[in-house]
């Protein structure tokens, strides 16, 4: 990149030597001339896409397809240009692409990542190609009308059967010999930095039919600055790849073989982090995971065991009440099996490990508990306290000691250490040496930020697993860390996590399992 050297000393963005005066200058006087013309004319080639698209879907079919008549292809040749202009004038000169696209008969679907912004619906544009995405979508004005021209396939939020019914349609089409569009699927399911591909989800890869991959890149640079190369978007189609026999009985093996594929194209990392992870990493609660929370390593073996429960509420219900009665028995590996009604293996004894805290091959089932209800849950702070405090509660006064609150909370944020001194000061006002869900309700009602201003004021840098360390049995809640979160490089996926090594794996627990 080009630095404005001769007065790089006056620029206060020195992480960002593009950001200097004159670019600076240049950003500000293109906003209040020629932005305002980019955005009228890319809003004019919508309105002007409209009635094209509500043409060609009169009286059209949702369950089957018609012929590509002349008038139909003519309509499609109008759309694309249009929404050509449209990009155009939002900045993107310039297209390359590589390769050859794929005929519907050979690779029905079509698997694009990594997927990173809105404008990756540029290749949806530029192939119209069908998508999935929610049926609200449709009812959306203007914009719904060019969706359904696509033909996409629709999911319903309001239907509890909607995942299930949404593979059957994907399988419809992919197995209609070349007669329905190709569908194109983000297998990632979720935003990403482009910096590595996340674990991709097994819809595009259940119906076992061929599929063509096909990378997308865009410049590392501010779109607008004269410093960008002569292409804004380039998209490669790989070849394509025709699952084995293996592959067409194992959606996971097949979506994870196309994922290197890709990856070696991009030439990223892969990671086995997914986009249920980053939903846990971003959740709102109350309690903000720190850098390196093993509940990301939990989440990833409870997802492999095939440990979330469908119905959580209950699920967890049951747990607790199961839990309770053990009052705080310590249990062995193979109890822990028994309880969890899954047979001994390796990676039950990888999750065992996170919750053996002296090593001794015994573990407190009530933790496993409650860093279940975080990552079923993560958002749910209060309903995940309210859980573990009936289980660590004393029956003759409902209460918990500071050193159970202490338990708690580490379990619940993943961290090896954390002195809970300070809020438990400031619930139990009375001195009592113990305090009830009730008072920790109130006091959580009144003092909504209660972690940012009694846990991580009081922790700063928290310590958690030592997933580079050299042990080999990090324990969720009484693990060390050389160091502290700060001197993680996170790789940007979702904000407090990060990629442990080069294939995306951790160098401990998930290693043996690649």
């Amino acid at each position: 990149m080009r630095k404005c050297n001769w007065i790089f000393w006056i620029c206060p963005f020195k992480s960002f030597p593009y950001l200097c005066f004159p670019n600076l200058l240049q950003i500000a006087l293109m906003t209040v001339t020629l932005f305002p013309i980019r955005l009228l004319i890319a809003a004019f080639m919508m309105l002007l896409a409209w009635p094209f698209a509500f043409l060609a879907s009169v009286g059209r079919s949702e369950t089957t397809v018609e012929p590509q008549c002349l008038w139909r292809r003519l309509v499609d040749i109008v759309l694309r240009t249009i929404m050509r202009v449209m990009w155009f004038a939002g900045g993107f000169h310039w297209m390359t692409v590589k390769g050859r696209r794929a005929l519907p008969a050979e690779a029905p679907i079509i698997t694009l990542a990594p997927h990173s912004s809105y404008f990756d619906a540029i290749p949806v544009t530029m192939t119209m190609a069908s998508i999935v995405m929610k049926a609200e979508s449709k009812d959306i004005p203007l914009w719904g009308t060019l969706i359904k021209y696509i033909r996409p396939v629709f999911v319903s939020r309001s239907d509890q059967d909607s995942r299930r019914k949404t593979v059957e349609e994907i399988k419809r089409r992919a197995h209609s010999g070349g007669e329905w569009p190709q569908i194109m699927i983000f297998p990632e399911g979720t935003c990403t930095n482009r910096s590595c591909l996340i674990t991709f989800k097994p819809g595009a890869f259940i119906p076992a039919v061929p599929v063509q991959p096909v990378v997308i890149r865009y410049p590392n640079k501010m779109l607008w600055l004269n410093e960008t190369p002569p292409f804004l978007l380039s998209l490669q189609y790989l070849p394509i790849y025709t699952p084995s026999e293996e592959e067409k009985k194992n959606p996971a093996l097949f979506a994870n073989n196309v994922r290197r594929l890709m990856a070696k194209a991009l030439g990223v990392p892969i990671t086995d982090y997914s986009f249920e992870d980053c939903q846990l990493a971003m959740a709102e609660g109350q309690l903000r995971l720190p850098v390196d929370t093993c509940l990301l390593e939990f989440a990833k073996l409870v997802r492999r065991l095939g440990l979330k429960p469908q119905n959580t509420e209950k699920v967890l219900q049951e747990y607790g009440n199961r839990a309770r009665k053990l009052e705080g028995k310590k249990m062995g590996l193979d109890d822990f099996a028994h309880y969890l009604d899954v047979p001994v293996s390796d990676m039950l004894q990888d999750m065992f490990s996170l919750f053996d805290e002296h090593e001794d091959n015994s573990m407190d089932i009530r933790e496993y508990v409650i860093a279940l209800s975080v990552v079923c849950r993560p958002a749910k702070t209060l309903e995940t306290m309210k859980l573990a405090f009936k289980m660590f509660e004393a029956e003759e006064d409902g209460a918990i000691t500071e050193r159970e609150l202490a338990t708690i909370l580490k379990t619940a944020l993943g961290v090896a250490h954390l002195s809970v001194s300070s809020l438990f000061t400031a619930i139990d006002m009375e001195d009592t040496g113990k305090i009830t869900f009730d008072k920790f309700q109130s006091f959580v009602e009144q003092h909504p930020e209660f972690a940012e201003e009694y846990l991580y004021t009081e922790n700063a840098g928290l310590h958690s697993c030592p997933l580079h360390s050299r042990q080999t049995k990090p324990s969720l809640s009484s693990a060390t860390i050389p160091g502290t979160a700060a001197t993680k490089t996170a790789n940007g996926i979702c904000p407090d996590f990060s990629p442990k090594d080069h294939d995306g794996t951790t160098d401990g627990l998930l290693k043996k399992h690649n």
